[in-house]
């Protein structure tokens, strides 16, 4: 499950485990929050009682999307050429 709200400066989207049927161990929620510069990346550590934080460029954002259908090598993503 996950929902999407439109914040003033950002888009937020929350991950729920809702745990599969061999009643595997929930897993905290994530929140993604996709800025005009940068997108996070959020889940609650219960260890550390804390948030774990990681932050994106666009880039990086972009090169992980295009990462998810590609078979394993090392790649460079070029820009689309102005016309």
């Amino acid at each position: 499950m996950f929902t999407i709200e439109h914040d003033f400066d950002a888009t937020i989207i929350t991950l729920v485990d809702e745990g599969a049927a061999r009643q595997e161990a929930l897993r905290e929620d994530v929140i993604i929050t996709a800025f005009e510069d940068c997108v996070t990346i959020r889940q609650f550590d219960p260890r550390a009682d804390d948030d774990a934080v990681i932050a994106l460029s666009l880039a990086q954002l972009r090169d992980l999307a295009a990462a998810l259908d590609l078979p394993e090598g090392s790649y460079r993503l070029t820009p689309p050429k102005a016309r």
